[in-house]
């Protein structure tokens, strides 16, 4: 078997929601059975008259560590810092700031930022902030920018609270280019029960991005509710990354096509030690998904994906929608599905095929079928040349014994659709024309089978030797970003 650790199950996320300090305490114990993710740091921002700095718990883990194929030199140092103050804030309804004041900018930002909100209130708790945060038009160059807002104490969390149905954080960034840009959140939480008007109660709205240009996202020890989708990230040169936090619902009204999470054609997603749950659904439609992913890379590291139910019934829908185009890593992927009102889609992971999200540049070989591809008789010998999908210590709660737990879906022959995006054709491909594997080893939990019927799907295979770099996670990242020169 490979030598993936298996002392991930053992982590409980029990205490995430809300508990960054919780979090932050077991971080260290975590790390221990995954391996360090280290990158070089970013520089931070000293402030002379910083916001009160008390603390009783204790530090997280470092916050300058980044993974490491997250390129984060070159980057600046916010031009513009500005300190958020609890009391007045919560008396005023709005931001009141310590220094420096918001209203100096005129609603603009250039140069990049960082927004520092005042963690504990005059009788030391947790602040709640009775808004939603300001956010300034960005302006001006973008090259090596940066946009950060954060706690002022590094594990204690800060909430901002309301009913507005405008309600977000909407970082706005157009024609971005081949520019290189980087939005960090740290220590946040956002309750906007309201928010049924906004794309994202986190939406990541930096579009028109272009190779070799890079947007990256950092959220760390967060928690995030509202919103048509709770985050949405259009496509483009975009990488994710989400730490010890926790994706707790969406508030949207189009249950079917919204998501407590919807990420179109990105790069990366990679998730460690995090919940989904919660996508607003109807009892009459199937709805939506917990996690609808649809990046090339996505790396799950303790992740728990359930349909915990938000203002309705569960979802019946899959817990996760994925694409089967490009690449899958997970060690510890907990799924946990509760009754629905209607019957349930069968499978908990859905590796579809039938959508092109991301930039035909994204993708290292043809999509579709084609005569320059076949699957060669010992389709294991090969796993460096397939779009490849690996689950390691995946479990399953369920109400039911489910009929399986993965879906790997086949390739089609044609695009169609008026952007030329629907794949067309999949009943029309035969298995040898299929350039798609989808590995799973210790799958346990209630289920009739791990795999649905059809594509390359193996259960605890052996491994023939050459092809031990699949149980790696550093090493199936290299392999999987080196293929799109990344």
């Amino acid at each position: 078997m490979p030598a993936v650790p298996r002392s991930i199950l053992a982590l409980s996320l029990a205490g995430l929601a809300g508990a960054g300090v919780a979090a932050a305490a077991a971080s260290a114990a975590r790390d221990e059975a995954t391996p360090r993710i280290v990158a070089e740091p970013v520089a931070t921002v000293e402030v002379s008259e910083p916001v009160r700095q008390v603390s009783s718990g204790p530090v997280p883990a470092r916050d300058d560590i980044y993974p490491f194929y997250m390129p984060m030199n070159g980057l600046h140092r916010p031009a513009i810092t500005l300190l958020v103050k609890c009391d007045a804030s919560r008396a005023a309804g709005r931001e009141v700031y310590q220094g420096r004041d918001g209203a100096s900018l005129y609603g603009r930002a250039e140069g990049g930022y960082e927004f520092v909100y005042e963690a504990l209130d005059g009788a030391g708790r947790p602040c709640v902030y009775p808004f939603s945060p300001w956010m300034p038009d960005i302006v001006g160059a973008l090259q090596g920018t940066q946009y950060i807002m954060r706690s002022s104490i590094p594990g204690r969390q800060v909430t901002f609270r309301t009913d507005g149905e405008w309600a977000a954080i909407n970082l706005r960034m157009f024609e971005v280019g081949t520019q290189r840009v980087h939005f960090e959140m740290r220590d946040i939480a956002l309750d906007f029960p309201g928010a049924i008007q906004r794309m994202g109660a986190l939406h990541l709205e930096v579009v028109d991005t272009a190779r070799p240009g890079l947007f990256t996202a950092v959220l760390r020890r967060s928690k995030i509710f509202g919103g048509k989708n709770a985050i949405f990230v259009p496509g483009g040169e975009t990488m994710l990354y989400v730490e010890d936090s926790e994706i707790a619902g969406n508030v949207g009204t189009n249950v079917d096509q919204e998501h407590s999470t919807y990420i179109n054609g990105t790069l990366v997603s990679h998730f460690r030690h995090s919940t989904w749950r919660g996508q607003r659904a109807w009892k009459d439609q199937a709805s939506g998904h917990q996690l609808k992913d649809k990046a090339y890379l996505r790396v799950y590291e303790d992740v728990t994906v359930e349909n915990t139910p938000n203002g309705g019934p569960p979802s019946a829908m899959p817990l996760a929608d994925i694409s089967a185009f490009g690449f899958t890593w997970t060690n510890g992927l907990h799924l946990k599905r509760q009754a629905p009102a209607q019957e349930p889609r069968e499978g908990l992971v859905d590796l579809r095929t039938e959508i092109v999200y991301g930039a035909r540049d994204h993708y290292p070989w043809n999509l579709l079928v084609s005569p320059d591809w076949r699957m060669p008789a010992a389709p294991l010998t090969a796993l460096d040349k397939v779009y490849l999908s690996v689950f390691f210590n995946t479990t399953v709660e369920s109400f039911r014994p489910e009929p399986f737990v993965f879906a790997l879906r086949s390739q089609g022959d044609a695009l169609g659709g008026d952007n030329g995006d629907i794949v067309e054709g999949d009943d029309r491909t035969t298995r040898a024309q299929q350039r798609m594997v989808s590995l799973a080893f210790d799958t346990e939990g209630r289920m009739q089978r791990v795999y649905a019927p059809g594509g390359w799907t193996y259960v605890n295979p052996a491994l023939p030797a050459g092809a031990e770099w699949v149980t790696d996670r550093d090493a199936f990242i290299r392999h999987a970003l080196g293929l799109i020169g990344r």
